[in-house]
């Protein structure tokens, strides 16, 4: 066996000896590589004394070495590959975990936030590529028609404008993002917390099975491995991590989707929030978080997020505005002029300059402005309104209406 061959094994048996994100691993294996931290760890060498526990007990198991050759005889039945910091797909993104510190850190999952020592992969994009320009989309599983409809539209919106759209693959909102970014054409990853043989959830599997064909399934765990509860969290750093910026659509308020985004702000990620109902359960989270984070952007759409994690000075949301109107590039005199004519009947020239507070030549100059935008027309006693025009709902709209402000 050949040196890489032995460090790519290792490197498995590391990550099922001990669960992916355990930072007295990945400290070892940053000081004496892959190879000599495995041996270290089943001479019983630990320098954490719970590793020691879990290593051992994780040893009656099986042999390490053993299990992880059939990981990866598994995988490659799978048509899975393994993916290792030495190959030249690697995303270098997910290093900066290694700076990963959450505050008041009361259980051992949200402590354990080192890079990953390697990753699973079915489908034909390198790993790399796929996530330099990505973007993790994230929220309730139990979404409302509202949320599902959002993460649809942010999931296609920034699939067709090259991003790659990241989540976890559950029901909700991560599956419409997926399903969003399909339709598009475009790419999506799916980061799971299970091995790629055992996709959670299982209805879900058709979703799976697209996301292979087209773009990426992720896992850190090998094949084989269930999907337990901690090891949503430990993957959730890797989505946070792994990406340019995070949104998070709808969440409860105990929510992993918040977690998520909880870990992109430590992480020194873009952390993004799309407002819900005041009403809504599944806004609670969501609201509490920007309250929380004065760091975390609202956003509404695909251009509010690329202005937050594109090119500074290029990806710019266009200002909010309602639409056009003739009136919109009326002077003061002329609008005051429009604003004086009465709803019903004409007025002579002479009482609607002293009415709009003109003189009589600049109401006449400006009355013919407001003929030429057909706002208003004139009569033989004067100057009216123009009629009512049908607006697209089929109900008349009056010219004063029409040419409101927006």
């Amino acid at each position: 066996m050949s040196a890489d061959e032995e460090n790519r094994l290792a490197r498995v048996a590391l990550t099922w000896l001990a669960e992916p994100g355990t930072r007295a691993v990945h400290r070892l294996v940053e000081r004496l590589g892959p190879v000599a931290t495995l041996d270290l760890l089943l001479d019983g060498g630990s320098p954490d004394g719970w590793l020691h526990t879990t290593v051992a007990a994780r040893s009656t198991a099986g042999d390490a070495r053993a299990v992880a050759a059939e990981a990866l005889e598994r995988a490659d039945r799978l048509g899975a590959r393994l993916v290792t910091p030495d190959d030249e797909e690697w995303p270098a993104r997910v290093a900066g975990l290694s700076t990963l510190h959450l505050p008041d850190v009361t259980r051992r999952v949200d402590g354990e936030t080192a890079p990953p020592l390697c990753f699973w992969v079915r489908g034909s994009w390198p790993l790399g590529e796929a996530l330099e320009r990505s973007v993790a989309v994230v929220g309730a599983r139990a979404a409302t028609g509202y949320g599902q409809h959002v993460a649809t539209e942010l999931g296609y919106g920034l699939a067709e404008r090259d991003w790659t759209v990241v989540s976890g693959g559950a029901f909700g909102i991560d599956a419409a993002a997926h399903r969003g970014a399909l339709n598009s054409g475009g790419l999506t990853v799916a980061v799971l917390a299970c091995g790629l043989d055992r996709p959670y959830p299982m209805g879900n599997a058709g979703l799976f099975d697209r996301i292979a064909d087209t773009g990426l399934l992720v896992s850190e765990w090998p094949p084989g491995a269930e999907p337990l509860r901690p090891r949503f969290l430990i993957r959730n750093r890797v989505i946070a991590g792994g990406t340019l910026g995070t949104v998070v659509v709808e969440a409860s308020a105990r929510s992993g989707a918040t977690q998520t985004a909880r870990r992109a702000i430590y992480a020194n990620r873009v952390a993004m929030v799309v407002p819900g109902p005041v009403t809504s359960a599944m806004s609670v989270g969501t609201h509490e978080f920007l309250r929380e984070f004065p760091k975390a952007r609202l956003v509404t759409g695909v251009a509010h997020v690329l202005e937050e994690v594109g090119r500074i000075g290029t990806d710019l949301a266009p200002l909010a505005r309602g639409p056009q109107r003739p009136a919109d590039t009326l002077d003061d005199d002329a609008r005051s002029l429009l604003e004086a004519l009465p709803r019903r009947g004409a007025m002579g020239v002479d009482r609607l300059a002293a009415r709009a507070g003109v003189d009589v030549r600049t109401a006449l100059r400006k009355l013919s402005l407001l003929e030429e935008l057909t706002l208003v027309v004139r009569r033989d006693d004067g100057y009216a309104l123009a009629p009512p025009a049908k607006s697209k709902r089929g109900k008349p709209a009056t010219a004063a209406e029409t040419s409101a402000s927006a």
